[in-house]
């Protein structure tokens, strides 16, 4: 059976296939694969420790002359996708009826779903679509979990007064730590930095997976038509903002469009929000299953406008990612 060459016919299919299996599975029976011992840590709690191994993995191949370009990228990944959430935001709250809702939409729940971005989503994309820069950039991309930048926005808007606290240094550092100690392990030995190049590819189908087992269809139900829009509009707002912002740089204008989702984690903003100032308080339900919502959204989203994305360079006769290879 050729499985491999079947799955790869899907665009990101080696992300998307396992993805869309997990998450189906998740939603009509969640409890199959939760049995405990290596069963449940592998294919159900595993995500986080694949994905450490990957930007290990990740680290190793990056060659110490290119640090800067991985930074830069991760700079204008994050500040891009700050940008468009935080204008959208506003128009919502500028347009936002007597309910304080725009269609339908609560502000706070636009600003948290598109300021935020699944890391673990654009590693994957960027593993099969990108190069050891654009993988080394989410070590940066780890600053917009929470509700940090969303709390930075609302501060500028003169809606609440910025809050202490809500980002943790220490968390950055868990982060970016793994990627270090592949980075000083490759270019301490060019052996070292072969050997771990084998694990960049094979560990995305098993942490997608896992990513997968964390969404339930039935937040699309709950979230209602809204929290749909609110998807599209991260996907192809961020999204394109960041592919447009990448190419202008001769980036790969596809790692820059990977941002473009909602991490599971910002489903916790609006409450954390709520609870740094009550005048959030009476639209924290809704934005939270708005949010939710956007979160599956964008999860299946996503990787078929990447494939999309890919498609149309590569009838242009650009090659994904080998004409943007950074060595």
């Amino acid at each position: 059976m050729r499985i491999k060459a079947s799955i790869e016919k899907v665009p990101g299919g080696m992300m998307v296939v396992p993805l869309l299996l997990a998450a189906t599975l998740n939603t009509v029976a969640p409890d199959l694969l939760r049995i405990g011992n290596f069963t449940q840590a592998l294919f159900v709690d595993g995500a986080s420790t694949l994905i450490a191994l990957f930007l290990l993995c990740t680290g190793a191949q990056i060659n110490l002359r290119n640090v800067g370009v991985s930074l830069g990228k991760g700079a204008t990944l994050l500040t891009t996708k700050w940008i468009v959430g935080a204008i959208f935001g506003l128009v919502a709250y500028m347009l936002a009826g007597d309910s304080g809702l725009w269609l339908g939409l609560a502000p706070i729940a636009i600003i948290a779903a598109m300021t935020n971005s699944n890391g673990g989503l654009y590693v994957a994309l960027v593993g099969q679509y990108g190069d050891k820069t654009d993988r080394a950039a989410y070590s940066l991309l780890a600053l917009n979990d929470g509700p940090f930048f969303t709390m930075v926005a609302l501060s500028i808007f003169g809606a609440m007064g910025f809050v202490d606290g809500l980002f943790s240094f220490v968390s950055f550092i868990a982060v970016l730590l793994p990627i270090i100690v592949g980075m000083v392990l490759g270019n301490l030995d060019e052996e070292m930095r072969k050997f771990f190049d084998k694990g960049s590819s094979m560990l995305i189908p098993f942490f997608a997976f896992a990513l997968g087992m964390g969404i339930d269809f039935g937040a699309i139900i709950e979230g209602g038509l809204s929290g749909i829009v609110l998807g599209l509009a991260t996907v192809f707002l961020t999204g394109t903002a960041g592919f447009f912002v990448f190419k202008a740089f001769k980036w790969n204008p596809i790692a820059g469009a990977a941002e473009g989702s909602t991490a599971g984690n910002a489903v916790a903003t609006p409450a954390a929000i709520a609870a740094a100032s009550a005048s959030f308080a009476s639209h924290v339900d809704l934005a939270t299953v708005q949010v939710a919502a956007s979160t599956v959204t964008t999860a299946i989203l996503l990787p078929l406008y990447i494939g999309f994305l890919v498609k149309r360079l590569e009838k242009k006769g650009v090659k994904v990612p080998d004409d943007y290879v950074i060595e």
